[in-house]
């Protein structure tokens, strides 16, 4: 069975729904300064500070960090504001 196939859909009350089989990754930069990436992940991924700090400190030491599950359509719009802003991010599928 091919991993890259269409994702996994379940029915949910009747509805058919994408399961949250996508990622959206940040990657560490010598750019963006630490409290910016910070403002962005509060601001485009609605983290709370502490959690913004994590994803932020653990990009920075280890070179990413996974920063939010999701449909590809939800975070194909929150890549495009990271991109706008000059932030460094990849969706892939899990």
């Amino acid at each position: 069975m091919d991993m890259r196939s269409k994702p996994k859909e379940r029915n949910i009350e009747g509805k058919s729904s994408l399961l949250n089989d996508y990622c959206l990754v940040l990657f560490n930069d010598d750019t963006n300064k630490y409290e910016y990436v910070v403002e962005c992940l509060i601001d485009i991924c609605k983290h709370d500070p502490v959690q913004a700090e994590q994803c932020t400190f653990i990009a920075h030491h280890k070179g990413k960090c996974d920063i939010k599950m999701g449909s590809f359509d939800q975070l194909e719009e929150m890549k495009h504001e990271f991109d706008r802003r000059g932030i460094n991010t990849l969706i892939y599928q899990n």
